[in-house]
């Protein structure tokens, strides 16, 4: 049974562009759906003053946000790390999760007032405190430096420990031999 191998080809090709144009449906219906989803998002975000204690990213099982919130997140996506902010909102500390586009600019130890929808931080407006700015990271080299001027002061402070017991070995033998 000879089978011509240009059919072949031309199934798998027809194969190939239904998969495709059936991704491509899938995935633009999903966009769709995702910008409404935001939309009523933004509409229902209330502006709060909140202090940000912490901020994390976490898988979502991890997160510490409430049981409701994980039955129903689809499986796969619990494991998925998330930009979880732990925030005092009133007297009370939540968990929320902060949009991807917001969590850098979240400063930690300071009080925002921020867009809040549920538990999600749409965005932020302004800050009360200016965050502390992070310490500047050193390059490669500067660690270098740095560590061999380590490890030179701890030569020179065992050196002057080994000189401070010969010192007082010497001592000791010149009593002896006095007496």
């Amino acid at each position: 049974m000879n089978v011509n191998p240009w059919i072949i080809t031309a199934v798998i090709l027809v194969i190939g562009i239904a998969v495709l144009a059936f991704l491509y449906y899938k995935g633009s219906k999903m966009q769709k759906e995702q910008a409404e989803q935001k939309d009523k998002l933004f509409a229902a975000a209330q502006q709060a003053t909140i202090l940000v204690i912490d901020k994390k990213r976490m898988p979502l099982i991890d997160s510490g946000l409430p049981q409701a919130v994980l039955d129903q997140t689809p499986k796969r996506a619990r494991r998925a790390k998330v930009p979880v902010v732990k925030a005092k909102i009133g007297p009370r500390v939540m968990s929320l999760i902060a949009d991807e586009d917001v969590y850098d600019e979240i400063p930690v130890k300071a009080e925002v007032k921020a867009m809040i929808s549920g538990i999600y931080i749409t965005s932020i407006n302004n800050f009360r405190k200016a965050p502390v700015p992070a310490p500047e990271k050193k390059g490669f080299m500067a660690k270098l430096r740095r560590n061999a001027n380590n490890a030179q002061a701890n030569i020179d402070a065992a050196k002057k420990k080994q000189d401070k017991i010969k010192k007082e070995i010497q001592e000791e033998r010149s009593k002896k031999k006095k007496k």
